[in-house]
């Protein structure tokens, strides 16, 4: 399975996509990772404190790192956890190269532009004769930054796989 139909299946599964025809998925797909690519290849130098700390594994929730208040907040334990799936897998993932990848996917969120995506995305949530309201594409923003980390990280596997096995999708 590539990235494309990763992408697929995680807007798939977000419940405001039920609707949605595949064509629809996989061009939202399509564009949200050129998105991640492009800005993967920019600049972004953004100055961002790192600290480590548990407390990223919850029942029903597992959550590696998290952005709060310029600082990237990373969950050791989390980062336990899915090097222990990803050696079950057979997948070349060290503890290592998944905190750069947690770290990259916050400074995406931090570093893309929503608007300039959802422009891009091209989604009409509401038209009132020749006026139109640009939506919001749930999800979008993810397959984003999930691309942007697995560039700018050099993680072995995708980071959408590594969301696809967590969630038991694949």
């Amino acid at each position: 399975m590539n990235d494309l139909d990763l992408a697929v299946g995680l807007l798939r599964d977000t419940p405001t996509h039920e609707n949605r025809t595949g064509e629809q998925l996989r061009s939202w797909a399509r564009t949200a990772l050129e998105y991640g690519d492009e800005l993967a290849e920019t600049d972004t130098a953004v100055d961002i404190h790192v600290v480590e700390r548990e407390g990223g594994v919850r029942k029903g929730e597992l959550l590696l790192a998290e952005h709060q208040h310029g600082t990237v907040i990373v969950y050791t334990d989390a980062l336990r956890h899915t090097e222990e799936l990803a050696r079950k897998r057979g997948w070349a993932v060290t503890r290592d190269s998944l905190r750069r990848a947690a770290v990259a996917h916050e400074v995406a969120h931090h570093s893309l532009d929503v608007r300039e995506l959802n422009r891009r995305l091209g989604h009409t949530a509401a038209r009132l004769g020749p006026f139109r309201l640009r939506g919001h594409v749930a999800g979008a923003d993810e397959i984003a930054a999930h691309r942007f980390a697995h560039r700018r990280s050099g993680l072995a596997v995708s980071p959408l796989l590594l969301t696809a096995a967590l969630a038991g999708r694949n």
